[in-house]
């Protein structure tokens, strides 16, 4: 399973490099490089400390879930293989996550589409709780206010209807009428009795609350390095204006499933924060930190837990059996 997406890994890796690149370009090499020099690097360590926090607030999330579904797993394991998932950050919407699920059945059995639902939940109460923390940044920054309404209808519209069995199991049993998916209709009827467990008022609640402690923890980390910057830039960016700045970026980004929103978002950040006058070194510069210190630190995680987690089951992940 991991090894057809070691590919597609390289590639967005490669892709984020240019990614960099046409940026650095943009805001002019050397002025860039003044601008990196000018930050205090002194709170990169805790941008990234803040980066960790959201993964294990995320981590709440998934062994809440697991829980509801009755998946039994050793805290500590459970803990690697959530992280291990983090490799495949860099994949569109991180659905490559669903790695985690994969793991799940070698150590004990759990079939993905009992699993993979925690996946579809965890971006579903991911996507509301940003656009919960974008919402009033919106209004006072006069931006961006129409995208998160019809963002945030949608995917509290999907909720309702996947907590609708009668709506669902209607769709599915719509699917048996396709050839090539009859065969499979089985694992969607375990796939939805998974995901209708996870979209109930209750956990849909907890999860979206969960989900938005840890990603205003990344929101106050892109604060962080614009307070950094404001002794040369003299401009003074509140926390709201920063949690908006981020998280709209990041739902932009997700929304066009670009694999880890490369481009889209570091575009996004790149010109709301020029939109508040900030100049193009220091915008850039700051878009390539805080990249760096979540998504790429993300992917970094999850390349050290997944060799952890080969020393210590003895399986090499490329190994596993994707079907």
């Amino acid at each position: 399973m991991f090894a057809k997406y070691k590919r597609k890994i390289l590639f967005s890796c490669i892709a984020g490099a240019i990614v960099f690149l046409a940026f650095s370009i943009y805001a002019d090499f050397d002025k860039l490089i003044v601008a990196f020099s000018e930050f205090n690097w002194w709170y990169f360590p805790v941008i990234l400390a803040l980066s960790f926090i959201n993964y294990v607030f995320r981590f709440f999330k998934w062994e809440y879930y697991r829980k509801i579904l009755n998946i039994n797993l050793k805290t500590s394991t459970s803990f690697l293989i959530f992280l291990s998932a983090f490799v495949m950050s860099v994949t569109p919407g991180k659905m490559g996550e669903v790695l985690k699920c994969y793991l799940l059945k070698e150590e004990n059995g759990t079939p993905v589409a009992k699993s993979a639902p925690i996946v579809l939940a965890e971006r579903l109460t991911d996507f509301i709780s940003i656009v919960f923390l974008c919402i009033v940044g919106a209004y006072v920054f006069d931006y961006g206010q129409t995208i998160i309404i019809i963002v945030g209808i949608m995917f509290i519209g999907f909720a309702l209807m996947l907590s609708s069995r009668k709506l669902s199991l209607g769709l599915i049993s719509q699917l048996e009428k396709i050839k090539f998916l009859s065969k499979h209709i089985h694992k969607f009827y375990e796939a939805y009795e998974s995901i209708y467990q996870l979209v109930k008022f209750k956990p849909l609640v907890i999860a979206t609350i969960i989900s938005v402690f840890s990603w205003f923890f990344e929101c106050v980390g892109f604060y962080l390095v614009l307070y950094a910057f404001s002794a040369t830039t003299g401009i003074e960016v509140n926390l709201l204006i920063a949690t908006f700045i981020y998280g709209f970026s990041t739902l932009i980004g997700a929304i066009a499933m670009l694999p880890g929103g490369l481009g889209l978002t570091d575009a996004s950040l790149t010109g709301l924060m020029q939109l508040l006058k900030i100049p193009a070194n220091i915008s850039v510069a700051s878009t390539i930190i805080i990249r760096t210190a979540t998504l790429w630190f993300g992917v970094l995680v999850g390349i050290i837990a997944v060799s952890i987690y080969q020393s210590k089951t003895h399986k090499h992940i490329e190994e596993i059996n994707g079907n």
